[in-house]
């Protein structure tokens, strides 16, 4: 991840007009920690029991897949039945502790707020595992053969990167946290620019497990790992939203936040990361999860809404029912999404019946706070009547059958004739909720649920009591469906990665330049005065042969080496010259930093013909192979 200018590194102009220096880059490393992974809180204890799961069903399917060879190999009939009952009892094995994970997924009600308040739960992601990876003998071996540096001395800055990579597994469940996982993101930026090159790998693979499968997928493309921290930057996201308070103003808009934020990195990973081994980043579904994040945003904003609205007024009430309406037909395309072919076989039962349940719910409210607006609020007088009927005529998706408008709206017997029948169809609606809610074990388990589905029929009940009279002959007809609007659409907020400034940890791997060097030529043009821009562009314009670079390092405090005057051959290969897909900003050759652009790396070790080469860098999309 390339972070804005200024990012990493600091601006680069200091050097004014005589030459162009190499700044040192900031001493200090990362300070940020990740949680204490042995803290017995109730998201520590999932994330535990989620690891645990994890290394069982990796086990159980390296297990198969030896069963499965040896089954294809042998011709012995014996061996082939003894094989077959094995199989049998790792897939058996296999399938109950995907049912657990699924449990585990389900676990909703962990993550939601501790305030005493009825609020319908959100659905949180669990973070993707990872294990833990040594470094340091690969980048060791790295530096040496490709930098000429010894590698030796950087084990510090390795240390650092492990350290970090450590921290982010255990991230903490607010702002700080985030900024970890950015904080590592935006690193590995650095990290594939100068130890991935595309013909070469490094000799170590990422390993992840899927968050909603726990099936376990390893590669040795930095790709995997960027695309699986981006993932569990938008699941710690769906976290921080989840646990917010939203019968207050504040939380509701501090969810929804959250929750555009979640989308916005589902967005990104989709549009930007391709070839993903694992089913939780397929574009499937990435598209699932970012509509799931959009619907639980036009959550809130329906409570944001009843929240800051008047009770008795006739446009609120019609306002609300409009959002609820809006906020069933989005959770109705979850539905279909989460019950597609490619999605329906590892998205939880429990949220593909939840997203259902909610798309009721809301039906049913919409329905309830029409009956609300047309009993509840006062007849309306003639000076009002154009606005009202205006607003009345766009409310419902058809013309309601009997009277027209303006005799509904001015006759208060027609109003709780209509309003009447919106509260059968609401009743309907929370029944079938309610039935649905009990179709699921999980479900049936979570209070907090159970609370506020009975809550929403007992009130649309008693509503229906209240204007209920005993000398209704009638047969309350059909109420028409309300149709969906809102005031607030929800965003998809991509990820600012620029909003975390990083050091690149291996500053110091500068080439063979030193910190305080000067150049004063570029292919033999002389650049002493040159200002910074102009040297810039100079660079900028290497083409495939490279360029030639004259350096003077300056007299150092021994009194040795008045003036060192030497010329670096860099080959660029076009590598920074070109924008990055991945992360859709100007390349570093953009960036003021003088000691990022000037992060040049050796191909062999130093001889009196140096040759230097820009770092390894990867154009367009993040294929993950």
């Amino acid at each position: 991840m390339v972070p804005a200018e200024g990012s990493p590194g600091g601006p680069g102009d200091a050097a004014g007009d005589g030459g162009f220096l190499l700044l040192r880059p900031p001493e200090s490393g990362s300070v940020r920690k990740g949680c204490d992974p042995f803290a017995q809180t109730q998201r520590s204890k999932l994330q535990h029991r989620r690891a645990r799961i994890n290394q069982q069903i990796n086990k159980e399917m390296r297990m198969r897949a030896g069963a499965e060879n040896l089954f294809k190999a042998t011709s012995n009939h014996k061996v082939k039945e003894t094989v077959a009952l094995e199989l049998s009892y790792v897939n058996s094995n296999l399938q109950l502790l995907k049912e657990e994970l699924e449990e585990l997924n389900s676990s909703v009600d962990v993550y939601q707020n501790d305030s005493e308040s009825i609020s319908v739960p959100m659905i949180p992601l669990g973070l993707k595992e990872t294990k833990e990876m040594d470094l340091m003998a690969p980048l060791k071996d790295l530096i040496c053969e490709h930098y000429g540096e010894d590698g030796i001395s950087f084990e510090k800055e390795i240390k650092e990167l492990m350290e970090l990579r450590q921290a982010m597994r255990t991230p903490s469940r607010n702002e700080a946290g985030l900024e970890l996982l950015m904080e590592y993101y935006n690193q590995l930026y650095f990290l594939d620019n100068r130890f991935f090159p595309p013909n070469k790998n490094l000799g170590v693979f990422f390993h992840w497990y899927d968050s909603l499968t726990g099936v376990p997928s390893h590669q040795r493309a930095l790709a995997f790992e960027k695309g699986s921290v981006l993932f569990n930057i938008g699941a710690l996201h769906t976290q921080i939203g989840a646990r917010q308070d939203r019968t207050t103003l504040q939380g509701v808009d501090r969810a929804i936040d959250a929750f555009q934020k979640a989308a916005g990195a589902f967005n990104y990973l989709k549009e930007n990361f391709s070839n993903a081994p694992s089913l939780d980043m397929s574009t499937a579904s990435l598209n699932m999860l970012v509509r799931l994040m959009i619907a639980q945003v036009q959550e809130c904003v329906f409570e944001k809404v009843t929240l800051t609205s008047a009770q008795n007024d006739f446009f609120t009430q019609l306002q609300i029912a409009q959002e609820a309406a809006r906020v069933e037909e989005v959770y109705s395309l979850v539905h279909q999404t989460m019950t597609q072919a490619h999605v329906k076989d590892y998205v939880p039962f429990s949220w593909a019946t939840m997203v259902h349940v909610k798309s009721e719910h809301f039906k049913a409210l919409s329905h309830y706070y029409a009956a609300v607006a047309l009993c509840d609020c006062p007849s309306v007088s003639d000076a009002d009547l154009p606005e009202h009927e205006k607003a009345f005529v766009q409310f419902h998706v058809t013309v309601p059958e009997g009277p027209s408008l303006h005799l509904v709206l001015q006759d208060q017997e027609e109003r709780r004739k209509l309003g009447k029948a919106h509260l059968k169809k609401a009743i309907m609606r929370h029944e079938e909720a309610m039935r649905i809610h009990s179709l699921c074990k999980i479900l049936r388990k979570m209070d907090i649920l159970q609370e506020v589905l009975s809550f929403a029929h007992k009130r649309s009940l008693s509503k229906y009591s209240e204007i209920d009279h005993e000398e209704d002959f009638f047969e309350t007809g059909d109420a028409p469906d309300i149709h969906p609007k809102t005031n607030q659409r929800p965003e998809i907020k991509s990820p600012n990665f620029s909003q975390v400034k990083v050091t690149d940890i291996f500053h110091r791997l500068e080439a063979g330049l030193k910190e305080g060097d000067y150049i004063v030529s570029v292919n033999s043009e002389d650049c002493k005065w040159s200002k910074h821009a102009e040297v810039v562009q100079l660079l900028k314009s290497i083409g495939e042969e490279g360029v030639d670079i004259g350096v003077v390092t300056l007299q150092s405090s021994d009194g040795q080496n008045v003036a060192d005057r030497r010329s670096v051959a860099m080959s660029s290969g076009g590598a920074l010259l070109k924008n990055n897909k991945e992360n859709s900003r100007k390349s570093l050759m953009n960036s003021k930093s003088a000691s990022t652009l000037l992060a040049w790396s050796k191909k062999s070790k130093r001889s009196k013909s140096s040759t230097y080469s820009l770092p390894f860098a990867t154009v367009g999309d993040e294929s993950m192979y």
